[in-house]
């Protein structure tokens, strides 16, 4: 049994002959109540103080747990998100490099249709240099025949330079006549 202190203090003692004194015992009593309420008081007190830093400990230790847990996520979404970044960062590159591709085929493409329009363009200058030529051979073997048939005039004495120049001039407009309806009859435009 648990003994408090108004337990002592209310302690009463059976008297005898020629006991203790009374009072020096009940001072005493009330002394060692005295003292042991001051002891339980402070005993409470500790025990109060002790509660509110286990609650203080426990709730820091919560909070730890909870920092312990939220690095722990932040660990792992760090790593996430590293993983999400090199995973577009790939996919960015091989994106990349395709449209790289692409434009380097296309411009490949590009330069093979240019060469193969200046070889177009080369065949066509050769061709139209031919023809011409052919066209020029064909008005100087025109004008060849047309000497045989028609010699150049003979110059009359008593013509004046102004006849002459008359002569030479429809003489020479003739020639221009027929070398352009020999060009119009022949030359057919190129065809691009």
């Amino acid at each position: 049994m648990r003994i408090t202190p108004i337990d002592i203090a209310h302690k009463s003692f059976q008297r005898k002959m020629m006991g203790l004194d009374p009072d020096q015992v009940m001072d005493f009593l009330r002394f060692v109540a005295d003292e042991m309420e001051t002891v339980i008081r402070e005993r409470n007190s500790l025990k109060e103080t002790l509660r509110e830093k286990e609650l203080s400990v426990s709730e820091y230790r919560e909070r730890d747990e909870l920092l312990k847990n939220t690095i722990t996520t932040a660990t792992r979404m760090s790593e996430k998100m590293q993983a999400d970044a090199e995973r577009e960062s790939k996919l960015i590159l091989q994106d990349a490099n395709q449209k790289a591709e692409m434009i380097v085929r296309d411009a490949r493409d590009s330069l093979k249709r240019i060469y193969q329009d200046i070889s177009d363009l080369k065949r066509i200058r050769l061709q139209f240099e031919n023809n011409l030529k052919a066209l020029i051979q064909s008005h100087m073997a025109m004008m060849e025949q047309g000497q045989k048939i028609m010699p150049n005039p003979s110059l009359d004495p008593s013509l004046g330079i102004d006849d002459v120049e008359e002569v030479s001039s429809s003489h020479q407009k003739e020639i221009e006549k027929r070398v352009t309806d020999a060009i119009s009859a022949k030359v057919k435009p190129a065809e691009y």
